[in-house]
């Protein structure tokens, strides 16, 4: 199975194609730069160095959330285009997830995305796979769930929030992992793939500009929908 995995929830940017656990190319970008105007010419990058066509792809694996509102919807719209023009399966996966299995680790894995205020975005891992579901919540809150494990450690856009981790849990090991296409695009193989159509972001909240209006207005997220 040819597969193409997408990452583009975080500042970071990975992309890689496989040929099913064979990494064949991957590129992983860690800087601060529009992702709508590198995704695809990384991909196109990579489909050249092994003078290989779109058309030879299987599936397409892509980080459907959490992250950043408009890293995820650049990468989840070029993947719902690339798999519906291809006729090829679709298939998403934790963001969170794509940073855990970059980190092995005996242990519990909690990788963090920073949602700023204080708040993250954090994922609950062992052996890669998710022991609680990912969540939108306060750094203190993630802080006193874990405080009596004995064997952690936080992955992933931790510099924020390092000097609290040492504070509140100083047995945890800290490291500032990125996410991994390749990993994400191995374990995407063994999935059901997702309707193309009706596939979307997980966000795990509203964005800023829908709370500040259901904070002014008090209507149900129904109604808001049907105002705007």
């Amino acid at each position: 199975m040819k597969v193409l995995s997408l990452d583009t929830s975080s500042k970071a940017l990975s992309v890689a194609l496989l040929e099913d656990d064979q990494l064949l190319a991957e590129t992983t970008l860690n800087v601060t730069k529009n992702h709508s105007i590198s995704l695809m010419p990384t991909v196109d990058f990579l489909f050249a160095s092994l003078e290989m066509s779109p058309q030879a792809l299987d599936r397409i694996v892509v980080a459907q959330g959490p992250g950043s509102y408009t890293g995820l919807r650049v990468a989840v719209a070029t993947a719902k285009t690339l798999a519906y023009s291809l006729g090829i399966d679709l298939v998403g996966l934790s963001s969170l997830q794509a940073i855990a299995l970059n980190c092995p680790f005996d242990g519990l894995v909690i990788p963090l995305m920073d949602a700023r205020r204080q708040n993250v975005y954090v994922g609950f891992y062992k052996e890669g796979k998710a022991v609680a579901p990912d969540r939108h919540t306060s750094i203190e809150s993630v802080l006193e769930r874990v405080g009596q494990e004995e064997k952690l450690m936080f992955v992933g856009e931790v510099a924020p929030f390092g000097q609290r981790i040492a504070e509140l849990v100083p047995q945890a090991k800290v490291a500032e992992v990125l996410p991994s296409a390749y990993q994400l695009g191995k374990l995407g193989q063994e999935l059901e793939p997702s309707d193309s159509h009706s596939f979307v972001p997980d966000y795990l909240k509203k964005v800023e500009a829908e709370e500040k209006w259901l904070e002014n207005h008090a209507a149900s997220s129904l109604d808001y929908i049907r105002r705007v």
